[in-house]
């Protein structure tokens, strides 16, 4: 057990390194792009992400978050800075007054890029606490208990989102964030996105090992 432990631990750290080169490469693109646009907005997302950032690597000292998660944290902050400043085609279904990634409906009026980086975000987040759970208490195991609190989390940490967004309604006079219908589908797309990852992480404690 301990030597599984330790292979976890190598690995993470491996992949911490080249996660920061890729994160700070597009973090930089993102902020060249911002501030080329006039896109206050995302200037302040940009903010909010280098706290997270911060947040994350204290989680990582402590918790030893494994190579999956930091690769898929970057993933996530590069399609959220994908979604606010690249352009679609205007042949593209999208939100009206709007013509970026987020607003693109992948199918029109039932499923949007926003939709899917919420889900995908907050599904990893749930398995992020998961994996911090597990390393105060490694025994516990993959149940109903431990994964509800897990899947509690990750929209609490969905709804601080919200907040961060509302925040930046009151703060910049034109925004993307949308309106309360758009909050409600987001806080859906969350809870879909938390479902989903408490869903693989019961179906992985449970498989066989090998």
């Amino acid at each position: 057990m301990s030597s599984d432990v330790s292979k976890v631990s190598r690995g993470a750290g491996g992949a911490l390194r080249p996660v920061a080169i890729v994160t700070s490469l597009y973090l930089a693109a993102a902020m060249v792009g911002a501030l080329v646009l006039g896109n206050q907005e995302f200037l302040l997302y940009i903010a909010v992400m280098l706290v997270m950032i911060a947040v994350i690597l204290a989680v990582h000292r402590r918790v030893r978050l494994s190579g999956g998660v930091l690769w898929g944290l970057c993933l996530w902050g590069f399609l959220h800075m994908a979604g606010g400043l690249v352009s679609v085609p205007a042949s593209w279904p999208t939100v009206e007054g709007s013509s970026v990634l987020y607003s693109w409906w992948i199918i029109p009026d039932r499923l949007k890029y926003d939709h899917v980086v919420h889900a995908f975000g907050f599904g990893l987040t749930t398995w992020l606490c998961w994996e911090g759970l597990r390393s105060f208490a490694p025994s516990v195991r993959p149940r109903l208990g431990p994964l509800s609190l897990c899947i509690a989390a990750g929209m609490g940490f969905g709804a601080l989102n919200e907040v961060v967004e509302f925040a930046a309604v009151l703060l910049i006079p034109e925004t993307n964030v949308g309106d309360y219908h758009n909050t409600g589908w987001d806080l859906v797309a969350n809870l879909v996105g938390c479902l989903t990852a408490a869903t693989l992480i019961r179906v992985r404690g449970v498989l066989p090992s090998h």
